[in-house]
């Protein structure tokens, strides 16, 4: 390997080469197959690893923990009221006491600044487990099952449907950018991508001869695609907006009508996860025409969603082994 990830920060993929990305999805894969055959190498041996939540989390948080105690780290949950981020103390300075304590530290929360400034200051390696921009590590799992069913990512026709400027959305964009796939952000105008990170994501293109298309066109946008790919209309923290959401993105729904636009009997559906996809949550009951996808779907041979929750374990040990280790 021609370069090392050892020290490096994981706040979002623009920061990384597209050999980087690959590398870690290489790594992932292979983790992935140790762990299936029964192989522990306990490479982070000794490690202790601060997780920092200020949103809840199922799949960040296990799959944090599950992949330190698969590679015999120490994962410290440490939820906002355990201490005081940002109360009585500031990040900077909870940074520096973190940062003498433990090898690395994840940050799941609301202001994508707050782990920047984390990562300015701790001194060890600092892995953004969600901010308000962006999501990479779900990013990097997204891309591990594309590659898993479709055995490349280089032209991979990808439609994403809903929400463009989310955190997701934003961080396929730069993932795709940089790995060379036929990437559709397929939204009402209003919900596109910012300008500033769609001229990063053409930059990015012109290298790997990507393809970034933002349309409003449904037929247009998932036509002959191999991935169809949504998520909730409001993120956490956005509940007084999901009227709005509803109006504007009640078209955009991921139904079985729109997996048969793609032309591809072998399209998949992927979904970060949670999803709004029956009324069986205490949301979706108040509120059913908030299904961004409908159960058809997600149930359906297309769903391929439970696999990339799994990744996410594969994905997240492949950062921290790079980042402490290599």
């Amino acid at each position: 390997m021609p370069f090392s990830l050892r020290g490096k920060h994981l706040l979002t993929l623009k920061s990384y080469s597209p050999e980087e990305i690959e590398f870690l999805l290489q790594l992932s894969i292979k983790l992935k197959q140790d762990k299936y055959a029964g192989i522990r190498a306990k490479n982070l041996e000794g490690k202790n690893i601060a997780l920092i939540f200020e949103k809840p989390s199922t799949r960040t948080r296990c799959a944090f923990v599950v992949a330190c105690v698969d590679e015999g780290a120490h994962a410290e949950y440490l939820g906002i009221q355990d201490i005081q981020f940002g109360k009585k103390e500031t990040v900077k300075d909870t940074a520096r006491v973190l940062g003498r304590m433990f090898d690395g530290i994840q940050f799941r929360g609301f202001k994508h600044e707050t782990v920047e400034e984390l990562a300015r200051y701790a001194g060890v390696p600092v892995w953004n487990g969600l901010t308000d921009k962006f999501h990479p590590t779900q990013a990097l799992a997204d891309l591990m099952t594309v590659i898993e069913y479709k055995g490349t990512l280089k032209g991979i026709r990808f439609a994403y449907v809903g929400d463009g400027r989310s955190n997701v959305a934003n961080s396929l964009l730069i993932g795709a950018s940089k790995m060379g796939l036929d990437l559709r952000i397929v939204s009402v105008e209003s919900l596109f991508p910012e300008k500033e990170l769609l001229r990063q994501a053409q930059e990015f293109a012109a290298e790997s001869r990507a393809k970034i298309a933002l349309t409003a066109d449904i037929d247009e946008g998932v036509k002959g695609v191999d991935v169809i790919y949504t998520d909730v209309w409001a993120s956490m923290g956005e509940e007084s907006k999901i009227a709005d959401r509803i109006k504007l993105l009640k078209p955009y729904q991921v139904n079985m009508k729109m997996v048969e636009k793609s032309g591809n009997p072998e399209v998949i559906f992927l979904h970060c996860l949670p999803s709004f996809h029956n009324t069986d949550t205490d949301t979706s009951r108040k509120n059913p025409d908030i299904c961004e996808v409908t159960d058809e779907v997600f149930e359906s041979k297309h769903s391929k969603v439970f696999d990339q929750a799994e990744n996410r374990v594969h994905t997240i040990k492949a950062v921290m082994v790079a980042t402490l280790c290599r």
